[in-house]
């Protein structure tokens, strides 16, 4: 059977797109045995999860360590393929497995799991028909990855009481942005400080992004609280942040014209997405396309970026939760938002076709940014990385999956 075989017998099995519970998953995990005999980091949060992830396994590497890795599968909140994934890292030789949280904290069948520590990146509105209409209430779903005695990192700057209140409940180790650990830099380097360690003059990570110091400063204090077990040099740490990759955060595509890939799908995202966007330069026209879920917070969203984008590709999505093309665009002009003069609109039955669509309306001096959920962006890699000039689009070979 092939993985995307597999994959839709996986959806046949069980057709519920999210079950809030723990229950099968537990059953699983024990009936199999699953557990880990290396370190292992949980990693939760609204965004960053993914910068962070990366992050972690880069260094890990440059280290010489083997490292397992389990971040945004295909089914993103699916327990079965979660729990095929962890049972097949359980037979590897490694030395450090990271597992990304789907979605909340508490309730995701990656918190079968006990971590050897948690780290908990920026908190925001997100899924609030499961995790809570406020930043305490989602705070409280995160803190659901916290084990008793064990370290966890929070990298949000300003973080929700919930997580401090639950760590002191359970008797976690708090490690706290600007109390246990501190970053610091200018234009060309930054250093960071925690509880026992140092480091400085390292160059900035290689992912693009207004926020990625804060992600470092997480991974950084992560293995700070793991130096017993993981022992990490500085040199592991430069080089590890200088070669970090991760497709579709802030992904700029050479040529002309310019390809943005952003999974932001969220206005806080979609926030830092518009900023990172404002730092690119000029650009005459940026042509978008855009894909989300119907539960999302359309009107956030589309407010932050709407003054940047000239040209809209709304898309369909291959997904019951996901909103329409037609549903995506007449949300957006009822919106009454600020736009630039002679906006345009289109509506596409998929993202690649989209992407064609911008690329055929595009200069080579425009700017094309594809973002949303992330079937907007995987949309466009399905047949490879997308290679785009002016007029046209065609694709080649990909790297990764």
């Amino acid at each position: 059977m092939k993985l995307d075989d597999w994959l839709a017998h996986c959806e046949r099995l069980h057709p519920k797109t999210i079950d809030m519970t723990l229950d099968r998953a537990s059953t699983v995990r024990e009936r199999l045995g699953l557990a880990f005999d290396c370190p292992t980091i949980v990693v939760a949060g609204t965004n960053g999860k993914g910068s962070t992830c990366a992050m972690l396994e880069s260094i890990a590497l440059q280290a010489g360590y083997r490292v397992g890795l389990y971040i945004k599968p295909h089914l993103v909140h699916f327990q079965f393929t979660t729990l095929a994934i962890m049972r097949r890292l359980q037979h590897e030789p490694l030395d450090l497995v990271i597992l990304e949280v789907g979605l909340g904290g508490r309730l995701d069948a990656v918190n079968v799991i006990d971590a050897d520590c948690a780290v908990i990146t920026s908190i925001d509105l997100d899924h609030t028909e499961f995790l809570g209409s406020d930043r305490e209430s989602v705070g409280r779903e995160k803190a659901g990855i916290m084990r008793a005695g064990r370290p966890v990192v929070v990298s949000d700057p300003v973080p929700p009481a919930s997580l401090a209140a639950r760590a002191a409940e359970l008797g976690a180790d708090l490690r706290q942005l600007g109390r246990d650990f501190t970053f610091s830099g200018d234009r060309t380097q930054w250093q960071w400080a925690g509880r026992a360690k140092r480091f400085s003059g390292m160059a900035y990570p290689a992912l693009r992004g207004v926020n990625q110091l804060l992600n470092a400063s997480g991974v950084l204090a992560a293995f700070e609280a793991l130096a017993d077990r993981l022992p990490i040099s500085a040199q592991a740490v430069r080089t590890g942040l200088a070669l970090v990759e991760l497709p579709g955060r802030f992904q700029v595509l050479a040529g002309q014209p310019a390809v943005v890939l952003d999974v932001a799908h969220n206005p806080h995202a979609v926030a830092a997405l518009a900023q990172n966007l404002d730092q690119m330069g000029f650009f005459p026209h940026t042509h978008a396309v855009f894909g989300a879920m119907a539960d999302k917070d359309l009107a956030g969203i589309l407010g932050r970026i709407a003054p940047l984008v000239d040209v809209w590709h709304f898309t369909d999505l291959p997904i019951p939760r996901a909103a329409t093309a037609n549903e995506l665009q007449a949300a957006f002009l009822g919106a009454g938002l600020k736009t630039p003069p002679d906006l345009a609109t289109h509506t596409h039955a998929n993202p690649l076709e989209a992407l064609h669509a911008a690329a055929a309306g595009a200069t080579a001096a425009d700017r094309i940014l594809v973002f949303g959920s992330f079937y907007t962006v995987g949309g466009v890699l399905q047949q490879g990385l997308p290679r785009v000039t002016a007029g046209a689009a065609e694709s080649k070979p990909s790297t990764f999956h």
